[in-house]
């Protein structure tokens, strides 16, 4: 198992949470200097908040623990591509590197449908990998979709 394996494993529990709580099973972590000093999972339902996505909450704990808005020196390992929303608080928190694990047909933001964390507009570029465990990172995602289609059809 690679190092980017393990920490998309503990992305992966974090979505585990998401999961059991009904929300969309997508989780995050931030690691600096071999330690995990942010986490998350997605709470849009619980919290009725858009912006209550996995990399938000992480990025918020991430900052909180380090007393900076900057995080250098950091991975954010999260369990589907970010959003535009979310790469925009990559760009803007300094993330050096993104590892993430499945790829979003329609809202990646990250190279599949734009690439903010790469642009060279901006006066910030991150680092990617993506693809890291993203069939057991998809399955998860696919298993939610399938059990709201059988709950009746509820909205995620």
């Amino acid at each position: 198992m690679t190092e980017d394996e393990r920490w998309m494993e503990s992305a992966l529990r974090e979505a585990e949470q998401a999961l059991k709580r009904k929300e969309v099973p997508i989780g995050a972590v931030i690691v600096h200097n071999g330690r995990i000093i942010g986490k998350g999972y997605n709470q849009t339902e619980s919290l009725q908040d858009p912006t209550a996505h996995a990399e938000m909450i992480a990025i918020t704990a991430a900052a909180t623990s380090l007393g900076s808005r900057r995080l250098e020196d950091c991975t954010l390992y999260v369990t589907l591509e970010p959003c535009p929303m979310c790469a925009g608080a990559i760009v803007l928190a300094r993330v050096p590197r993104l590892v993430f694990g499945a790829y979003d047909p329609k809202a990646g933001a990250c190279g599949t449908l734009l690439n903010i964390v790469q642009d060279d507009r901006l006066n910030h570029r991150t680092e990617l990998a993506g693809g890291v465990l993203q069939e057991r990172c998809g399955g998860l995602l696919s298993l939610f979709f399938q059990q709201i289609r059988t709950d009746g059809g509820e909205k995620a």
